[in-house]
């Protein structure tokens, strides 16, 4: 299951970023997975939480955005979503296209706390 080297991959690159700002908490990261990518997006949130569980990371969130697959026609340049395999061009139903989008895997963003961690923000849950 690649999904959990991925989820590794996340949790490395956050306590990396992390670790160049003093004080802050990372509360939030996004990723983009394209159609494409063969990744499990259940698969990948579970091995998330596996990996975290119990961590200083355990309340880190993870947001998933799915990219599809866009393609570009050779003919007349019109930019579509393919659907169900179909790369007929919509506008002039050309069948010559490019891959434009689709097989992303990326780190998308990063929210932190500024002067916060993960037990202070526990704890001020817990007292609301």
């Amino acid at each position: 299951m690649h999904e959990m080297g991925i989820a590794n991959s996340v949790l490395e690159a956050v306590r990396t970023e992390g670790a160049r700002h003093p004080g802050s908490y990372p509360c939030r990261v996004g990723i983009r997975i394209g159609e494409l990518a063969a990744v499990d997006p259940s698969a990948l949130q579970f091995c998330f939480e596996a990996l975290t569980r119990e961590t200083d990371l355990e309340s880190l969130q993870l947001d998933i955005q799915i990219c599809p697959r866009r393609h570009r026609c050779l003919d007349c340049s019109a930019e579509f979503i393919v659907k169900d395999y179909n790369w007929q061009c919509p506008r002039c139903e050309s069948l010559r296209s490019e891959c434009l989008s689709g097989d992303e895997l990326d780190l998308a963003y990063l929210e932190v706390e500024e002067n916060g961690t993960g037990a202070d923000r526990k704890e001020s849950l817990a007292r609301e």
